[in-house]
């Protein structure tokens, strides 16, 4: 396989919702009062979501919160997940306390959580990675135990379900992201759920101190949102996405190329009323687009079943989890970046989630424990995603699921 078969066409690494011109122009002329929060708690079916600027910022909201309350200095986070979780953590002038997966999972692991939670863990952060529904019950009981908050990070699973209920709700806060390339995207944005009504309000109270108005970046952050409607498809991706990421691949920055290259400056502010109807037009498509999904991931996974020596995550009993890509295992590093060297720069959308465990991150030295989490290690060294978007063809699938066949 060529190592462009199509130089002006790129498949995304993720299946994020695309945004027409009736999105930015009935945003810019409608003049109803926004509220996008209260659009996507009905589309959750929860009563009450806060709106931030970030999945980030959502974290940052409660756990400044939860230093009031509390005189706890330890949160404890999967020793795989987005380094900007770690990041906010500190940012609250708290110790993230890394807690190593289960074998073969993307759960915490009980036995290691156990160990880390005490009288000094103030909060759990269980994730669902990739779109895929976590074990929250388990990681909820032992946090709990400890007298420790539950933070569920749903920042990658925006509309996926349990057998109880909605992914985010089952801890005491929960938390989305609505960044590019996780579903529904307002270029950058977050949303908070709080379980008790009297510590939303508290967490509400926190939002207005810590969010203020920001003209200058709100602008920026709507021109951003509009380029992204302009340059989400695949004739414009080779400009917009993937000539960064063959320019990092060769240059050996696997971790620029993932876009896992996180400063420790947070962005702190309120979201806009553009952006914020924007995000009410378009949230009426998503549950059909989900479906669509689900649909075509659920037919592609079986293929890669099929193939000898590969795992794909999936959910355990009674989840529904969404579908931005999927998260594909090989059985050693050597195979896994046999593969990655010809599909990562092949423009069909191939990729990695994150590079690292979070003690592997350069900029994270000096902020996590540098210990031994050799489950979560093995994870950043086996895995690569493959992009789940309506643009890849049939064709298109074809042509990874050989290379990693070759590749194994």
């Amino acid at each position: 396989m060529p190592d462009r078969p199509n130089p002006f066409r790129e498949l995304p690494p993720t299946a994020g919702l695309p945004l027409g011109w009736k999105d930015l122009l009935g945003a810019a002329v409608t003049r109803t009062p926004p509220d996008f929060a209260r659009d996507a708690a009905r589309f959750l079916g929860v009563d009450d979501l806060l709106l931030t600027c970030s999945g980030t910022a959502a974290l940052v909201v409660i756990l400044t919160t939860l230093r009031r309350f509390s005189a706890r200095r330890q949160v404890v986070v999967p020793a795989y997940t987005c380094p900007l979780v770690a990041i906010a953590v500190a940012h609250c002038g708290l110790d993230p306390v890394l807690c190593d997966l289960a074998p073969g999972s993307l759960d915490l692991d009980p036995a290691a959580l156990r160990r880390l939670c005490g009288a000094d863990t103030l909060a759990v952060v269980p994730t669902h990675l990739a779109g895929r529904v976590a074990d929250v019950a388990t990681a909820a009981a032992i946090a709990r135990a400890a007298g420790a908050w539950v933070i569920e990070d749903a920042a990658q699973a925006f509309g996926a379900r349990t057998a109880a209920g909605i992914v985010g709700t089952d801890g005491d806060f929960g938390l989305f992201s609505l960044a590019v390339g996780k579903g529904l995207t307002l270029f950058e944005g977050g949303l908070l759920h709080v379980r008790e009504p009297a510590l939303r309000a508290e967490m509400r109270r926190t939002a207005q101190t810590l969010l203020p108005a920001a003209p200058w970046r709100e602008a920026l952050r709507a021109l951003q949102l509009a380029g992204y409607a302009a340059a989400y498809r695949p004739g414009l991706l080779p400009f917009a996405y993937g000539a960064g990421v063959r320019r990092s691949l060769r240059r050996g920055d696997p971790v620029a190329a993932a876009g896992d290259a996180f400063s420790r400056d947070i962005p702190l502010h309120r979201v806009g009323a553009w952006r914020q109807r924007v995000g009410r037009s378009a949230i009426r498509r998503l549950g059909t687009f989900l479906d669509a999904a689900a649909e075509r991931a659920h037919r592609r996974v079986e293929r890669l079943r099929a193939v000898t020596g590969l795992h794909v995550f999936g959910d355990g009993p009674g989840g529904r989890g969404v579908w931005p890509f999927l998260l594909v295992r090989m059985p050693d590093r050597a195979a896994r970046d046999r593969a990655l060297a010809v599909l990562w720069p092949a423009g069909l959308g191939v990729s990695r989630l994150f590079v690292h465990a979070l003690p592997g991150y350069g900029f994270l030295r000096g902020l996590v424990p540098q210990e031994a989490v050799p489950n979560a290690a093995s994870l950043a060294d086996t895995t690569l995603t493959i992009g789940n978007s309506p643009w890849m063809s049939e064709q298109d699938f074809a042509a990874i699921c050989g290379r990693l066949e070759r590749a194994l």
